[in-house]
Formats: C-alpha cells, structure tokens, sequence
C-alpha cells in the first residue's frame, strides 16, 4: 500500500475523506470559528460531495474537549423509530429480519438535531455561515472523486428503486463520472431553508412534512409527531484508562464500548514485547475482539432499554475472567457467555483555541435507505436495518426507540488534556480497527498516520479474519496453524480511518487520513 507523510500543523487542523470538506473546515478556522463550527462545515460539505456516505438524512455523533476542560462532553445525536414500529408490524409485512433498505428501515434522522445542539453550546458564528460551503457545493457543482464514482456506480440499482432518489442521485439512468461536475440543486434549496430557519426547519416545517409525505406514499410509519419529538441529547462519555490514556466514546446504543472492551481485553498481555503485527499479537487481538463483539451482540442497545449498564461490561473482574478464556494457541469460533456481574464518515478538527472535535454522522449504508424525499435532495438513512425483531433481545425494534449504532468517534486524553482523536468509517468494522490504530500510536509510538498506513485484520465471522495483503506469508501461516482461517477482503472492507494527536513535547498537531479512502489532512 502506498503510504502518505504525516501532516503537520501549529495552530489548527482539519481532517476527513474529501479535501474539499477538509479545506471548508480549514477556512471556518481561519475566519475565527471553533472546532464545533468547523465539524459542521466539514460535515456538510461531506454531505454534498460523498452523499453515499453522510448527508443531511442520517444520524451524528460528536466528543467536544474544549479547552481546559477535564473531559470531554458526548453528543448524542441519533434518532428515533417511528412510534408505531413494534416487531409485528414488520413481520406482518413479511420480514423475518428487520429490512436492509427501502422506507421500513428508515427512523428519523438526528444530524441536523446535532448540528443544532452543538452550536447551541458552543457556537460562535451564524449557521447561515457555517453551511455557506455547503451550499456553495451544492448549488455550483463538483467534480466527483475516483472512489465516491465507484461506490455511487455500485448504488445505481438502489437509487433506480426509488424516483426521487434516481431524479436526484443519478444522471440519464447512471452514477456520474469520476471528474464529471455533479450538481444538487434540490439538496441547495433545503440546505439553504435550514440556514435561514435553522432545525426547526427541518423537524417542525416544510422538509419534516415532505419526508412524511414521502413515507406516506411508500407505505411507512414516520408521522410529524416522530420528527417533532427528535431531540439529540448531551451525555456523560464512555470511558476507560489504558495504560495512563483515558480513552473516551460514545456510550451505547453506539458500540464505542467494544473498542473499549477490546483494549481493556490486551491491556495485561504486554503487547509491546510481542513483534507488532506477528501471529501471537494479531491473534490476542481477534479473540479480544470475538469477546467484545460477543457483549455487542448481547447486551448493547438504545441504553434507556439496557438491562445491564455499560460500566459493568469492563468491570475489571468481568474482564479478567473474559481474558482466562482466551487461548494464546488456538483460535475459537464463537467467544465464551461471561455473564455481567453486579456509510459513514469521521472527522476531526483541532482549533487555535485548543478545543478538539470528534466528530461521527452517517447514512450507514452507500445511500441509506435508497430513499429520497422529493424535493429536498435528502437520502433517509437505513438506520432500523440494525434493530433486531427478537422479542426479548434489548436491541428488538419498539416504539420511539434508538437502534444499535456502529458509529463510534473517540476522543484520547492524557494527562488531563486531548492528545489524540481518532475514527474511521466501516460499519462493524470500526471499533476493532480503531483499538488498532490506538495500539500502534500507544504502544507503538506511531504517528497517526503511521498508525493509519500500517496493516490490518477484520475478523469477519467464526474463524474467519481478513487480512489486507501487506502481512507476510510467515503471519498468515502463523495464524492458520492457531486454527484461524484467513480470507481475503475489499479495500473498503477494512474502514477509512482519520486522525490528529498533539506532539507533547512540541505542542505540533500531527494529521494522519487513510490512504485507502481519498481525503486528506490540513494543518496551519
């Protein structure tokens, strides 16, 4: 793989998928707004330019350190089902799981909730100018980038499905063109309503009536009672200390608390005396992680439904018993029942100020739900895809109810004061690749664009783990002769991962942005 040099800064950084998304960012900051500010921009813009990934009809997650602060504050900005989904509706219409796409798989989108949240408590500027770019994208044109033209050519099927979507998301019956001009002009005019009459505009007027009338027309639940009610909510973090960093996520329904699990999980193997990225430590990792995804699957959910809190799934007890199951020469399939005792895409922004952004929003799948509202260029997320319709499970489908979230930003202190925030896009992928990267620039010493460049495993299912194809035949054969059967896997089944860290001893901001994906870093 073709690896980048780290990008370097002094007062401010911007890093994310798109350039054109990072240098929106990059120009907030420089005409004084704050981090929060800048995430936004860079978001929206996002929203534009990649409207596979993210956009307008998804869901967001945000950790805001800001200066001098002991912690940082978690924005929880994810949205709600309808409040007449219960698992009988669905299997009335024929589902045995909840669907992949189409209006049923849709809840209400909580970003723009977000978005109003966060410049509620910290905003400095008018929205009106921090979607500026935004607009400016969306109304102008832009030329499509390589890999979005790929990942929307594999979305024309989806987007025909739909007229709105087709009309809106594809030209003549096709995706566009790598380097062909894509203009939006129904996303401009709905973004452009937001500006002038903020969130409002977007849960209590015109585009809240135009998406329910859009589901009404499909079939689906969502009513303007639904949309009137989203609210993002700020709560306390997640968090764990890994040897002196105290790593902070998003707390459930996302499943920040499976990379947490994970690290927690290595923490006792000294894993700095084993050969970075050898058999032994790729191994520790992948049953580590098989254990974290086995709590996931089991336990994580909308926490106002939980039956157990998350602290008790990294009590220090609970761990050290998870760990006594792991066998350091022999793969598992399925990971051991400990019981509890007692598309995407990331972005980081770093301010002059010294405020740091975490930030997370997302469609889940290329396009969502493949529905668009007519008229207002919005593809609804597939978020409900991953409610389950298992009665007694704490993640089953119900009225007014958050769905498990893959989306998972995190935010890395030490010594009381951001040091690192890092996050990736990939769906369940995330969390095991960002306790990766984590590892490399902790234990490691890495840079984070080190970090990001270096080699990764997803453990897919049972004794299937992929590995991209930079490992040595001497590790995968290492592996197979523990029991793990290694497969290959896609570029983008790997994740697309950002970060920042402060150099301590210079005070540097340090950028690192995934080769695998387009985007870029930009420090001043």
């Amino acid at each position: 793989m073709k690896l980048r040099a780290t990008v370097m800064g002094k007062s401010g950084m911007v890093v994310c998928s798109q350039p054109r998304a990072t240098l929106a960012g990059v120009e907030i900051l420089r005409r004084g707004g704050n981090a929060v500010e800048a995430a936004i921009a860079t978001a929206a813009v996002l929203g534009v330019v990649e409207p596979m990934s993210i956009g307008l009809g998804g869901d967001a997650f945000a950790l805001v350190g800001m200066a001098g602060g002991a912690k940082p504050a978690a924005l929880d900005a994810s949205g709600r089902s309808p409040y007449a989904a219960r698992p009988g509706f669905y299997r009335g219409k024929g589902f045995e799981k909840m669907p992949e796409s189409g209006i049923h798989s849709v809840t209400v989108p909580g970003a723009v909730a977000g978005w109003d949240a966060l410049l509620k408590a910290h905003g400095t500027m008018k929205l009106s100018d921090v979607l500026a770019p935004a607009i400016e994208c969306a109304d102008e044109g832009f030329p499509v980038g390589a890999l979005t033209a790929d990942h929307w050519q594999k979305s024309e099927g989806k987007l025909s499905k739909n007229p709105a979507a087709a009309a809106n998301y594809l030209k003549d019956g096709r995706a566009p063109k790598a380097g062909e001009l894509f203009r939006q002009p129904d996303l401009a005019r709905t973004l452009k309503k937001i500006a002038a009459e903020g969130a409002d505009a977007f849960y209590r007027g015109e585009i809240a009536e135009k998406i329910v009338r859009a589901s009404d027309a499909l079939g689906g639940t969502l009513t303007l009672r639904d949309f009137a009610d989203c609210r993002a909510d700020w709560i306390e973090p997640a968090t764990a200390n890994y040897r002196g960093y105290d790593i902070y996520e998003l707390p459930p329904a996302t499943q920040g608390i499976v990379a947490l699990t994970m690290l927690k999980l290595a923490e006792p193997f000294e894993l700095r005396a084993l050969e970075h990225n050898g058999a032994d430590y790729l191994h520790l990792l992948i049953e580590a992680k098989k254990l974290a995804f086995a709590d996931r699957d089991r336990y994580v959910a909308d926490r106002d439904f939980m039956r157990v809190p998350w602290q008790a799934l990294i009590a220090e007890r609970r761990l050290a018993a998870m760990r006594e199951t792991i066998e350091r020469e022999s793969a598992r399939a399925e990971a051991a029942a400990i019981p509890v005792m007692g598309d995407t895409e990331y972005l980081a922004v770093v301010d002059p100020q010294g405020n740091w952004c975490s930030f997370i929003q997302s469609l889940f799948t290329n396009f969502g739900s493949g529905v668009v509202a007519e008229g207002t260029g919005i593809a609804l997320h597939n978020r409900g895809q991953l409610f389950s319709l298992e009665e007694n499970h704490a993640n089953c489908v119900a009225p007014h109810k958050r769905p498990l979230h893959t989306l998972a930003p995190s935010l890395v202190y030490k010594d009381g004061a951001p040091w690192a925030a890092v996050g990736l896009k990939g769906g369940h992928v995330q969390p095991q690749v960002q306790a990766q990267i984590l590892l490399n620039m902790i234990e490691f010493g890495m840079t984070p664009q080190a970090a990001i460049d270096a080699p990764r495993f997803n453990h897919i299912i049972g004794l299937e783990v992929a590995l991209e194809p930079d490992f040595p035949r001497e590790t995968v054969a290492a592996l197979e002769a523990k029991g793990h059967k290694v497969v290959g896997g896609t570029v983008e089944s790997f994740g697309g991962a950002h970060a920042i860290a402060r150099d301590q001893a210079t005070g540097a901001l340090l950028g690192g942005s995934d080769p695998r994906k387009e985007g870029c870093a930009l420090g001043f």
